[in-house]
């Protein structure tokens, strides 16, 4: 699978995005980092596929996970979330897609994390196993695919979780979908709410 790419929009949007949780970052409230909590994230979706070729797909992506902090470094989470990317280039002449690579579904499932318990920045990975419900379509020179209904997919994530007490986070997040031949993902700010 080859890398997400970092197109002018995507990076615009993570800058911003720092900006902001930077300037709220001394605002923030105690989290435990056991315990259970919700995590809400909300991101510029992405969809591209296995091939090497320069087509992808931009929109939407909002995703909410249920918590459950084993320790300070390990955590089950559950999620649920939508990911809605259309075409971002056109046909000239016509006014419609040449190719297209783009997710219409909603995901969900679980996943681990694996975090470093780092004050202020702490760096973290995520995998796991879980189920994309709806429309993915993978229209290249090489591939042509579209997968309607349930199909698995492989969640992966690569993200830093910010503050003093880790409550905001920046990350990228992929969903390998190997039967659609396509990644969808986003690049995504989060917060972490505690549950009493």
């Amino acid at each position: 699978a080859k890398p997400m790419k970092h197109n002018s929009p995507t990076l615009h949007f993570l800058f911003y995005s720092l900006f902001i949780v930077t300037c709220f970052i001394n605002t923030a409230s105690a989290q435990p980092k056991t315990g259970r909590f919700i995590d809400v994230s909300l991101g510029y979706g992405l969809s591209f596929p296995y091939d090497d070729v320069d087509i992808e797909g931009g929109g939407f992506y909002a995703q909410g996970e249920y918590v459950f902090g084993i320790s300070k470094w390990l955590g089950i989470r559950p999620y649920a979330g939508v990911i809605l990317t259309s075409d971002t280039e056109t046909d000239d002449a016509l006014g419609i897609p040449e190719y297209e690579v783009t997710a219409k579904a909603f995901v969900l499932g679980g996943k681990v994390r694996v975090a470093a318990p780092i004050p202020w920045v702490a760096p973290y990975l995520e995998g796991g196993i879980g189920l994309s419900l709806g429309t993915l379509r993978t229209f290249t020179p090489v591939t042509d695919i579209t997968k309607n209904g349930m199909t698995f997919h492989i969640p992966f994530t690569v993200g830093l979780s910010l503050g003093r007490n880790n409550r905001f986070a920046l990350e990228y997040t992929y969903y390998y979908h190997p039967t659609a031949d396509q990644i969808a993902g986003a690049a995504a700010i989060g917060i972490s709410i505690p549950v009493k």
